[in-house]
């Protein structure tokens, strides 16, 4: 029997897919965008871009920017009634309203 794998992306094999329309080298712009201490962001995982992804438990959330880290952005999520904190870079994120 072989030993199942425990990686980060494990189990992951239809959340962090590209569609079909999507493949290829990903555009630039949704890495130069910025957010604001208070902005309201949603995480998207690009599967394209490795560096800089959160987990992917927190795939679709949406959470408030409380800070930043050098390129990534904190964001504060809330699940089971706690709040998180979770690093992304801005490719992975989008911004949402409120």
């Amino acid at each position: 029997m072989v030993k199942a794998s425990k990686g980060f992306r494990r189990r992951t094999r239809s959340v962090l897919r590209n569609r079909v329309r999507e493949r290829g080298i990903p555009p630039v712009t949704p890495g130069l965008q910025r957010f604001a201490v208070g902005d309201l962001a949603s995480i998207h995982i690009d599967p394209s871009i490795p560096k800089g992804q959160p987990h992917v438990r927190f795939q679709g959330r949406t959470g408030r920017v409380i800070g930043s880290q050098g390129k990534a952005y904190l964001i504060e999520v809330r699940e089971g009634g706690k709040a998180k904190a979770v690093l992304a870079r801005p490719e992975h994120l989008r911004r949402s309203s409120p």
